[in-house]
């Protein structure tokens, strides 16, 4: 029996320590990797992601079974654990850094995205029209290592208690069914 290759998705939503802590808690989510895509700036940091002009967003690059959870799944997480109508900016995190987009792999994935856009623009889910970029995949450079795993290493921070529970909370709470069964982690992303 042969089983599918894992997918990449990668995906920016806000900082990307929020994503990250949501998609790691997803069944069937292999690796889930803080970093940087969408630029044109090579090797950028983080320092220098944060003024704006490398053009990069924070991402993160999910590798998922797509036979345990297809990716227009994982953009319905994505969708409801961030706001995708507000324009280089996740609550007080502003700049295109920060910007909703998501970086499509292949035409499946573009196809996907832009579907699920419109139908969530015509369910007038959210006051106004939904902003996220959808943009090919060109490279993606990994987050300094301090980033990774933010969450776990630092639940008891203000902007994790502030910022990160609510999102954690609502993917707990709407997608229970997805929820990755209790012990079972992803493994850690390569360095």
């Amino acid at each position: 029996m042969t089983h599918p290759s894992p997918q990449a998705a990668t995906l920016g939503g806000g900082c990307f320590w929020c994503l990250e802590a949501v998609f790691e808690l997803v069944d069937g989510v292999q690796t889930v990797r803080s970093g940087y895509a969408g630029g044109d700036v090579p090797n950028p940091d983080y320092r220098t992601v944060c003024t704006g002009r490398t053009g990069h967003a924070e991402v993160v690059q999910v590798q998922f079974d797509p036979t345990v959870i297809p990716y227009p799944e994982l953009l319905g997480i994505f969708f409801a654990t961030h706001d995708p109508t507000t324009l280089n900016r996740q609550g007080a995190d502003a700049g295109s850094q920060y910007r909703s987009i998501i970086l499509y792999h292949d035409d499946t994935q573009r196809e996907d995205a832009t579907a699920l856009i419109a139908d969530l623009d015509r369910q007038h889910i959210w006051a106004s029209p939904i902003v996220t970029e959808v943009a090919p995949f060109e490279v993606f450079y990994p987050a300094e290592a301090e980033h990774a795993g933010y969450y776990r290493r630092h639940r008891d921070q203000p902007y994790c208690r502030a910022v990160i529970d609510p999102k954690v909370a609502t993917f707990r709470q709407r997608f229970a069914h997805r929820l990755r069964p209790a012990g079972a982690s992803p493994a850690p992303p390569p360095r």
